[in-house]
């Protein structure tokens, strides 16, 4: 087993070891991980008889690896980490925050939540060039800071959140069979992302298969969509204030977003089942057209996620939902993910965070499962699928990522009537008017 065990932390760490062996998937030093950035950070931290707390949203599969990942800076420090789980995440964090009983760190799914924390001065700043680090090393890094980014109670911006394991929303998925039979290219440009859509109807097939349905939740993947569509036609500084209602919701630019989603949602020739059907076909269900023979449909955009709905033995791939080339945006991407930051300050707090930022720290998650990240120094190779990799170079090459929306807006809006209005629109209202309804119920709640 490769120890960096160095002077007189060696005693001290080896009683972490083998707290720690117990739940490594691999020995340190195996495989083709970046060992040399471990062996730095622990050269650097001795952090022995010390406890770091974490609390998170994850439990089960995810609980279980965040557990295996924490282990090696159990072991780079001599430290003890005790993460804990709930599906209640959201309320508990609060409460502890509020009641000065937090954990160290605290891995917020939402960046809503730890901005209202941070506004409440409940947050601590991250360690100096934190921020300088993440927009040399991650992918579209500004993006990630601006994201982390929040005013404290008197109204000062900093750095509180640092974003680890991501998810990707902007992919469209297909059957390569489906596709390979017709003899279809994979479109690199929004542009020629319609001009397919029109071949498949000219060759007589049904490009698009879309539902909403999702129960009380129903509408929600038409806000993916819109937002998908705001990122494609306008910048990300508009983007930003469309969220934080700077941007009215009935302005020309958001209903213009609205209206590029209906190109594709509203038009009976372009969905499965008609542009009628679009609402009330539930969204788990959508995508089982792809895999039909012949095909019911040939393209499906949807998160990363989705492929747990496909059916058994089914084989699908993804492509980048791509940007205009005319409107020279870059390469947006839309996604969510989890952010760490400091609700109660130690030296293990920042020195976890600090781990954070080193290749190991990621590539030991990318190895199992459900992890991707914008990290430019890892190495890829090391994801635990190829789709896992070919998601995580979507991100890679993402020049702005933006976290979903409706997720940032109030409740009322962004689960609320944004997706009531999604579902107006797709069953014939106007773009405009229903863009008016959401702004006039977002003016009511300020």
């Amino acid at each position: 087993m490769y120890r960096l065990l160095i002077g007189a932390a060696a005693l001290a760490l080896s009683t972490s070891l083998a707290h720690a062996d117990g739940h490594q998937p691999f020995a340190v030093g195996e495989g083709d991980f970046n060992w040399d950035s471990y062996e730095a950070f622990a050269a650097k931290h001795d952090l022995s008889g010390q406890t770091i707390t974490v609390t998170g949203p994850w439990t089960g599969l995810d609980s279980e690896n965040v557990t295996k990942v924490l282990s090696y800076f159990e072991s780079a420090t001599g430290a003890t980490v005790n993460y804990s789980g709930s599906d209640s995440f959201e309320q508990d964090i609060v409460i502890s925050a509020r009641a000065g009983s937090a954990p160290n760190v605290a891995v917020f799914p939402q960046p809503g939540l730890a901005s209202d924390l941070a506004s409440q001065g409940l947050l601590t700043p991250l360690p100096e060039g934190t921020a300088e680090w993440i927009t040399e090393n991650y992918a579209a890094g500004s993006s990630w800071v601006d994201l982390g980014t929040y005013a404290n109670k008197d109204g000062d911006e900093d750095l509180y959140g640092f974003f680890y394991k991501v998810d990707v929303k902007s992919l469209v998925w297909y059957s390569p069979e489906a596709f390979d039979e017709m003899g279809y290219d994979i479109p690199e440009t929004m542009e020629e992302l319609k001009e397919l859509t029109d071949l498949i109807v000219e060759d007589g097939g049904t490009p698009w298969c879309i539902g909403l349905g999702s129960g009380a939740a129903t509408g929600w993947p038409a806000t993916d969509w819109v937002e998908d569509m705001m990122l494609r036609t306008q910048t990300p500084e508009d983007y930003d204030a469309w969220v934080a209602n700077e941007m009215k919701f009935d302005d020309p630019k958001v209903v213009a977003a609205i209206e590029e989603f209906g190109a594709f949602a509203r038009n009976d020739d372009y969905v499965d089942g008609g542009a009628s059907a679009v609402a009330s076909t539930d969204f788990r269900d959508s995508p089982n057209g792809l895999f039909s023979i012949p095909p019911k449909c040939f393209m499906h955009r949807q998160a990363s996620f989705i492929p747990t709905f496909f059916p058994e033995d089914s084989e699908s791939d993804f492509f980048y939902f791509p940007a205009y080339e005319s409107k020279d945006l870059g390469r947006p991407v839309l996604g969510a993910g989890t952010l760490w930051a400091i609700t109660n300050e130690s030296e293990g707090a920042a020195a976890l965070i600090e781990y954070l930022q080193t290749p190991i720290a990621h590539e030991t998650w990318m190895s199992l499962s459900g992890f991707l990240t914008p990290h430019s120094g890892v190495n890829t190779d090391l994801y635990a699928s190829e789709t896992n990799k070919a998601l995580g170079d979507v991100l890679l090459n993402a020049t702005t990522f933006r976290f979903d929306a409706s997720d940032l807006m109030p409740g009322e809006i962004g689960a609320g009537a944004f997706w009531t209005g999604m579902v107006d629109y797709v069953t014939g209202k106007d773009a405009a008017e229903v863009a008016e309804g959401i702004q006039t119920r977002w003016d009511a709640i300020q």
